[in-house]
């Protein structure tokens, strides 16, 4: 199948090795413009435009596809399907029915729960057990067309956001892969998407990410597990910041008040529900460390409050 595939970041580029891998005919792809990246802001290409360049595929960087600069051109490539990834622009009326196929979308929650830019945090924040992959039509809509393939993907209690990120990457990639030869073959049938069960995933921030004590324990360690790698959770002490990047579920067998602490070794706190250890932290301005060294560097003892 000739395919123009439109995409950015690590995920996308996952989806578009696995087309290549099977064999189908890129012939295009359209990624967002280069960025400055890290401390010393060197403009850098995103993971989907190196990959392209290593196989040769053409790129091209619009700032956006809304204003139909683009239009003349992707009529010219004929692709028989568009194939967008975690593209990061808006695929505005006019392009979607270029192609023989439409445009298609791979999104990483099982719609029509969790639409928006960030589903896979949302599923850990929410402690979510399951979440999956969704093949849909692209429409006007943000993330509201019609389903065409779904593949479930099973949350462990322990794992982080990142951790799910590669996970879902990996299982996206063999799902769209696995979607294609059965949307040319007419084997695939939308699926309307029910509104009732529509939920949203509004992008992350660092003020989100605060927590407190006084919430169960079960809701600070989803916290702490969506919110890593970014922005990582975090609750103030001294007027400062202190990120949380892994904790684990504890017992408070006398009810102690939220915020006690109630072990140092390792590090564990009462909550609002039962207690939490902090078994990583890493202070405002500081570099990672145990929660139990970190306790140490403030004195802390059992019975003070966080």
């Amino acid at each position: 199948m000739r395919i123009l595939f439109m995409g950015t970041p690590d995920i996308a580029a996952a989806s578009l090795q696995a087309l290549l891998d099977a064999g189908h005919e890129i012939c295009a792809v359209f990624t967002r413009p280069d960025k400055p990246v890290g401390r010393k802001q060197i403009l850098t290409a995103p993971p989907v435009k190196q990959l392209a360049v290593r196989y040769g595929i053409p790129v091209y960087q619009p700032r956006t596809l809304r204003d139909g600069s683009s239009d003349a051109l992707i009529q010219s490539l004929a692709p028989d399907i568009i194939v967008v990834v975690a593209y990061g622009c808006i695929i505005p009326p006019q392009l979607l029915h270029v192609a023989r196929y439409g445009c298609i979308n791979l999104h990483v929650s099982l719609l029509p729960k969790y639409r928006g830019s960030a589903p896979i945090q949302w599923a850990v924040l929410n402690g979510d057990t399951q979440t999956g992959v969704t093949i849909m039509q692209l429409d006007e809509g943000v993330d509201t067309g019609d389903i065409l393939m779904v593949e479930p993907v099973a949350i462990d209690p322990e794992m982080t956001s990142g951790e799910l990120f590669d996970a879902v990457s990996a299982i996206g990639a063999k799902t769209l892969a696995a979607a294609l030869p059965k949307i040319a073959a007419g084997e695939l049938h939308p699926q309307k998407q029910d509104e009732a069960l529509a939920t949203k995933a509004p992008p992350l921030s660092k003020e989100l990410a605060r927590f407190s004590f006084a919430e169960p324990a079960a809701h600070i360690h989803n916290w702490v597990r969506g919110m890593n790698p970014w922005p990582m959770a975090f609750f103030e002490y001294g007027g400062k910041k202190i990120k949380v990047c892994a904790s684990r579920l504890a017992e408070n067998p006398d009810r102690a008040a939220p915020g006690t602490v109630l072990a140092l070794k390792p590090l564990t706190v009462a909550c609002g529900e039962g207690a939490v250890t902090l078994e990583s932290v890493t202070p405002e301005g500081g570099k990672p460390m145990t929660g139990t060294a970190w306790a140490a560097g403030r004195r802390l003892k059992a019975g003070d409050s966080l």
